[in-house]
């Protein structure tokens, strides 16, 4: 199993953002935007971007949907994450679990990640309209001036 961009990778991102979200639920969408924010906050007017910049990157949208959606069956079953309807779809809740679970994690990237994900939580994402911000990076045009409506609450 290659571990770069693999369903624990991705699990781990995304029980970060579960986790600074907690008790909010997330949907699919936010995830991967949220996710795609961590990883290039820099470029957002966040904090350092916790990868490298490289030509292309808001090509990763559709494949790290895919992973995303394997990494949260993987929280589930672990019983750090679960999944609830709601009025628009399908959320995702960390579990009691999973912030007692990241808490444990001390390694300097979970650092960073934790740090980039409090930002995006809180700073980036109340503003942002995912649906226009999922097309704005698949367009490549994605940038910190992105905020708007479509908030979920």
């Amino acid at each position: 199993m290659n571990p770069l961009n693999s369903p624990l990778e991705i699990g781990v991102r995304a029980l970060v953002l579960l986790a600074e979200s907690h008790p909010q639920p997330l949907d699919l969408a936010q995830l991967a935007v949220l996710d795609h924010a961590v990883l290039h906050s820099g470029e957002l007017d966040g904090p350092p971007s916790l990868h490298p910049s490289l030509p292309g990157h808001s090509g990763e949208l559709g494949m790290k949907r895919t992973v995303l959606e394997q990494a949260l069956l993987v929280l589930i079953r672990a019983g750090l994450a679960g999944v609830e309807a709601d009025e628009t779809g399908l959320v995702y809740r960390a579990t009691d679990r999973g912030p007692a679970f990241v808490d444990i994690l001390e390694s300097p990237y979970v650092g960073r990640l934790r740090e980039r994900a409090e930002w995006a939580v809180r700073y980036w994402a109340p503003d942002v309209d995912v649906r226009e911000a999922t097309a704005e990076l698949v367009n490549g045009s994605l940038s910190a001036s992105t905020p708007g409506e479509g908030r979920r609450e």
